[in-house]
């Protein structure tokens, strides 16, 4: 069995040998000679064994094995799914170099693993063996679920009054990996605030050349409070503690479909059923279009999802972009089209300090929609710093985020582990960030509101903490252009 113990030391020396080709590069360029040594690097417990030789600079070396260890649940071929190179490939050492980080980055991606290390196993002549080694995550995770149901932590807390009334519990299911295909389930029995049963499965690949997917959910629920209309720019709710205003299915299926690594195409159908009691239009008329209490409809949409990023839960370095396409209804009732596009960028400019800025627009139409369908600024993802405790309706519009952010402090906290076992660790880093926003959001109708229809900026400077399984907290202070204030708590995880 190979020692990666041993591969973990030599792996250094690989690193050397690369920067000592580069060196040889250039001493040939300057002296117009056009070789540079290669060596061979056979592991073993013991020692390492090297060999030179003067090869042409153009030199291509082949993959040959490629071996895995660690993978207790995961599939191998969903490992090697994410890897840019097989075996017989060939490519200049450089190249390889490169692809090995690349194949790192990929399957940290798929959050699947703690820790990746792909490296050499053997170098002999123009053959490379190569050794990948994971260490899988805890996959299930059956715990109670408790969660306020208001968009933010700061406006439960502030507006709310920390009401416990507004809080859902339960219990929830989140099954990662299931079958060892990075495939995930999900499965919520809510009460409190909130009656609902939720599931949901996605199986990345359903078929053997590993390209096509699909995911299917279902909700079922009932809320004895409703948000019925937006006025000063803040949700205005009802709530009746002896009915139940508002009853809703859902349901949806996807085909995925992903041809190479970083992008991916969603072709989904779904069903929507909204049911509200007659109060809520007596309150809003234009709730749901025609005065109705109860609508159902169905929604097709197309989603495309491209990631080059070197960590997706917080990137500091790449790419992504984002475009979706559907239509929700097809009679007066409900009928809208909705077009949205998100991308992101990030670049190092420092050794510890990145430069990200993101953008995101999106589009109704036609523009005289029900208020049912005016949600935009302020729900789900889609906010802006320094606005947490409002949201801005509208049919259109968009917003700019600009952050520098720079790592303070990257530590591990050691966990003892038993006689034999290696120990486990939970990552830690800190970055300190400024940022600033600038939106439009276009309301035909705004009534109330003064927030749609005018340029809206804000700004500050936090604090992210990244841990553990992907959890991210945010401590911001943001300001905005109504001259407010104040410290915001963000979290994002996969719980």
């Amino acid at each position: 069995m190979f020692n990666f113990s041993i591969l973990r030391k030599k792996k250094y020396l690989f690193w050397l040998i690369v920067a000592m080709t580069g060196c040889r590069s250039l001493s040939a360029q300057k002296s117009g000679v056009e070789d540079f040594p290669v060596y061979s690097w056979q592991l073993s417990n013991e020692k390492s064994i090297f060999t030179e030789s003067a090869v042409p600079a153009n030199s291509l070396f082949a993959v040959g094995n490629i071996s895995i260890t660690g993978n207790n649940k995961t599939k191998a071929e969903i490992i090697l799914r994410e890897i840019p190179f097989k075996p017989g490939e060939e490519y200049p050492l450089q190249v390889l170099v490169k692809k090995f980080e690349d194949a790192r980055r990929q399957l940290m991606n798929t959050s699947l693993f703690h820790e990746v290390i792909v490296a050499l196993k053997s170098f002999n002549g123009y053959k490379v063996d190569i050794i990948i080694n994971v260490k899988e995550r805890w996959y299930i995770f059956p715990t109670p679920y408790l969660k306020p149901v208001d968009r933010n932590i700061n406006q439960w807390i502030v507006e709310q009054k920390a009401s416990l009334s507004r809080i859902n519990y339960g219990a929830k299911l989140l099954y990662n990996n299931v079958t060892g295909s990075n495939d995930k389930l999900r499965v919520f029995f809510i009460g409190g605030y909130t009656k609902q049963f939720s599931f949901s499965y996605d199986r990345p690949y359903i078929d053997k050349k590993l390209k096509w997917g699909m995911n299917v959910n279902f909700a079922i629920g009932k809320n004895r409070e409703v948000n019925y209309n937006t006025i000063n720019d803040k949700q205005v709710f009802l709530k009746d503690n002896n009915y139940y205003l508002r009853n809703f299915v859902t349901t949806r299926a996807e085909l995925t479909y992903r041809r190479a690594t970083k992008t991916r195409h969603r072709f989904g159908i779904g069903y929507v059923l909204e049911d509200v009691r007659d109060t809520i239009l007596v309150l809003n008329p234009y709730y749901f279009k025609s005065a109705r209490s109860r609508i159902q409809f169905p929604v097709v949409y197309y989603n495309l999802v491209y990631y080059d990023l070197d960590y997706i839960p917080y990137p500091t370095k790449g790419y992504a972009a984002e475009v979706s396409v559907g239509k929700s209804g097809f009679n007066n009732i409900i009928n809208v089209w909705q077009l949205s596009a998100k991308g992101s960028g990030s670049w190092h400019t420092g050794r510890k300090t990145f430069f990200n800025a993101l953008a995101y627009g999106s589009v109704k139409l036609p523009f005289s929609q029900p208020y049912y369908n005016l949600r935009f600024l302020g729900y789900n993802d889609i906010f802006m710093q320094g606005y947490e405790y409002y949201v801005i309706d509208g049919v259109a519009g968009g917003y700019v985020k600009t952050t520098f952010t720079r790592e303070l402090i990257n530590f591990r906290i050691n966990i003892p582990a038993k006689k034999g076992k290696e120990p486990q660790h939970i990552p830690v880093r800190i970055f300190g960030k400024v940022y600033g926003n600038a939106g439009y959001v276009y309301n035909p109708q705004p009534g109330d509101n003064t927030l749609s229809n005018t340029m809206l900026y804000s700004g500050g400077f936090g604090i992210d903490i990244l841990t553990f399984y992907d959890v991210t907290f945010k401590f911001e202070y943001s300001f905005n252009q109504l001259g407010q204030n104040g410290l915001f708590l963000h979290r994002r995880s996969m719980f």
